[in-house]
């Protein structure tokens, strides 16, 4: 499976001209332009995702592909207020397009699981301003 992580104009315009010189397989998380390993690492694992409208969702990482669509299965959002504790909202399978994507994590699940969400109180994210 080929996987590209060409975010930018920059890498997409690399992409192209490398693709046109018959090379057929680029990792940009080996070349660390992405900024770090890529997402192979994180396949089956737990991730939190913050969109850029602000929503972050939490679910096991099961696929991506070279846009950066990503698949999270076991899925939940959690909302944030600064009135009551955090909601967590089941998605189940769930699909979130690469372009919505603002920030991808891998999930602490040990640190995660002694957190008491239900006293947990703040402020919702606000949407990602580019």
């Amino acid at each position: 499976m080929l996987h590209l992580f060409a975010r930018t104009q920059k890498q997409k315009k690399l992409v192209h001209n490398l693709s046109c010189r018959g090379v057929s397989h680029i990792d940009f998380g080996s070349l660390k332009m992405s900024g770090g390993p890529g997402l192979e690492s994180l396949v089956d694992q737990t991730i939190s995702v913050i969109t850029n409208d602000g929503r972050n969702i939490v679910g096991v990482l099961k696929g991506f592909d070279q846009a950066t669509n990503i698949i999270l299965d076991e899925s939940h959002e959690r909302v944030y207020s600064t009135k009551e504790g955090v909601q967590q909202l089941v998605l189940g399978l769930y699909i979130i397009r690469g372009d919505n994507i603002s920030v991808v994590g891998e999930l602490d699940e040990d640190l995660d699981a002694h957190l008491d969400l239900s006293k947990l109180r703040a402020h919702p994210l606000k949407p990602v301003i580019h």
